[in-house]
């Protein structure tokens, strides 16, 4: 399926077999990894067992690198492996990117392939903004987080100051290549929070995805094949239909924020790392919820009905072990603010979404 994202034109495709993924790229390839996704380059069959290629870390030298000889136009010409985790989304390894490309003689038509989680596929995605005014990119998500939200859309970034995705820019990839093969050797925790992202799409646009969650547990929690490609696609989805009325963010594609403002900071202020990006989504989903009944928005029983959800798959939701004012603070950075007053995303109901400016004190009486 393909998506036009303003100029931009993405095509989505589900994948049974890790060996089709770095195929009919055409050439030359860069591969931007992490070292936990390096290792599922082999175990997942997507180089043929026994190819070489050189690997690029932060520091080391990289003379010479035009001069590699690969024995296949599929083989990327290098990797570029980065810190795995939030430490990684720096401009030095943004620069560790752009100079390998350009060590390796790269022009404009060449591609970066990201293969990794959220925080890969955002660097990747930036860099390939930057080099030449914009190459191709191909991003290949490794996680359900990474799948079904940080991947597809166009949104790039990395941390500034202590803040997430303070620096970045719209750059959708010209393909995104989805193989729910790698779900099965994640990990639990970082399995659940991408189910957080699946949650906040159906909240946002499908009640038939949320009733979905609500009653096929077991199946989800299970990873079974059919469960994935249904939550992944059901998901994708929604979010095409937001990115494609508005890319930029100019004023629909906020609503994809649903419970980021709480959570975004959170993570800033309980330090990157403590709770997961998808942890944190599902205790800000509540808190959003929470901020609606106060400002007489949101309705009880959809409140308890999405509070029992988040329960069914065991996120925290209780207090965050953060000083409310310390979260206000955070918040402040947000993206969102309009005339010094933090924007927040808030539900009627679910499928029925507002942005409104909301006061201090308001939001106060949630963190209480």
């Amino acid at each position: 399926m393909q998506f036009t994202l303003g100029e931009f034109t993405t095509r989505l495709s589900l994948h049974e077999d890790g060996a089709e993924l770095l195929k009919n790229l055409g050439n030359p390839l860069l591969l931007i990894c992490d070292e936990n996704t390096l290792n599922l380059i082999h175990s997942h069959g997507l180089l043929p067992p026994g190819t070489e290629m050189p690997e690029i870390r932060s520091g080391e030298d990289l003379q010479g690198l035009s001069e590699t000889s690969l024995p296949s136009p599929e083989t990327p010409r290098a990797a570029v492996v980065l810190p795995s985790g939030e430490s990684g989304k720096t401009l030095a390894n943004v620069e560790l990117i752009l100079k390998t490309a350009f060590s390796l003689g790269f022009a404009r038509d060449s591609c970066f392939v990201g293969l990794g989680g959220g925080v890969v596929t955002d660097i990747a995605a930036f860099a390939s903004s930057l080099f030449m005014r914009g190459n191709r990119l191909v991003l290949i998500p490794t996680t359900l987080l990474a799948m079904v939200d940080a991947a597809f859309g166009g949104k790039t970034g990395i941390n500034y100051h202590g803040y997430k995705n303070m620096v970045g820019s719209f750059y959708p990839a010209e393909q995104l290549r989805v193989y729910p093969g790698f779900l099965k050797d994640l990990p639990r925790r970082e399995y659940l929070s991408g189910l957080a992202e699946v949650i906040k799409s159906a909240m946002l646009d499908d009640a038939e995805l949320f009733a979905f969650m609500e009653e096929q547990s077991t199946p989800i929690l299970n990873r079974e094949p059919g469960a994935l490609e249904y939550i992944i696609w059901k998901s994708l989805m929604v979010k095409g239909r937001v990115v494609l009325a508005d890319l930029r963010e100019g004023g629909l594609r906020a609503q994809l924020n649903l419970g980021h403002t709480f959570a975004h900071a959170l993570e800033a202020v309980s330090g990157f790392g403590l709770w997961s990006h998808g942890e944190a989504v599902a205790w800000g989903l509540l808190r959003a919820l929470e901020l609606g009944r106060v400002l007489e928005i949101t309705p009880d029983s959809y409140i308890s009905r999405v509070e029992a959800l988040l329960g069914t798959y065991s996120y925290r939701l209780d207090s965050s072990g953060c000083a409310p004012e310390q979260l206000i603070s955070a918040m402040k950075n947000d993206k969102k603010k309009k005339g010094g007053k933090v924007g927040f995303i808030l539900q009627r109901n679910l499928c029925e979404t507002l942005q409104r400016p909301v006061e201090d004190a308001d939001v106060l009486k949630v963190l209480n």
